[in-house]
């Protein structure tokens, strides 16, 4: 690798770990962290596939279309992610930064990227395209999850927004198909 190129590197990897360490010093509040906590868990797997299987069954029409798309939209995520998380190997902040520790369950040891804010930016944004009245509060969410994951240090900034561009892209994606 040119001497340039991973001078610029480290520079972005040193840079990363100073936002990480910098915001989670919210981690010393006890009542912040619980509701931080409170929103990475609305954003596991559970309150995703009972959001969808709710859509199916008490949304109508527009609700199955919506649930039948989010499905989709998970199940392509999920890979995406998965490939992404395999490849990278990236280890999570808690594991490589003094004064960084874990401040809630990591569902495995990788970092990159952030499967919460991917789902979160991906399932939001298909949401808001079926019920426009719902976007600020998704839109507030996801920005909650994507803080939450570094505040409670399981995530460095740039896997946050690793996580909330490719959520994008592919939530984008399948509005484009309707």
């Amino acid at each position: 690798m040119p001497r340039w190129l991973d001078a610029s590197r480290l520079q972005g990897v040193a840079l990363d770990r100073r936002w990480a360490l910098a915001l989670h010093r919210g981690a010393t509040r006890p009542l912040l962290v619980k509701l931080l906590v409170l929103c990475c868990r609305l954003g596991d797997a559970g309150p995703w596939i009972t959001l969808c299987v709710a859509l199916a069954v008490f949304g109508g029409p527009t609700g199955r279309h919506c649930s039948l798309l989010f499905a989709e939209l998970g199940l392509v995520n999920l890979m995406l992610y998965s490939v992404l998380k395999r490849g990278t190997r990236r280890s999570r902040p808690f594991d490589q930064c003094p004064g960084i520790r874990a401040c809630c369950p990591v569902p495995d040891r990788f970092s990159f990227p952030s499967g919460h804010t991917l789902h979160a930016v991906a399932f939001g944004l298909l949401l808001a395209g079926f019920y426009p009245a719902w976007a600020p509060l998704l839109a507030l969410f996801a920005l909650l999850v994507a803080l939450a994951r570094i505040v409670l240090g399981v995530h460095y900034p740039s896997d946050v927004a690793a996580g909330a561009a490719l959520g994008a892209l592919t939530g984008t994606l399948v509005l484009m198909t309707l």
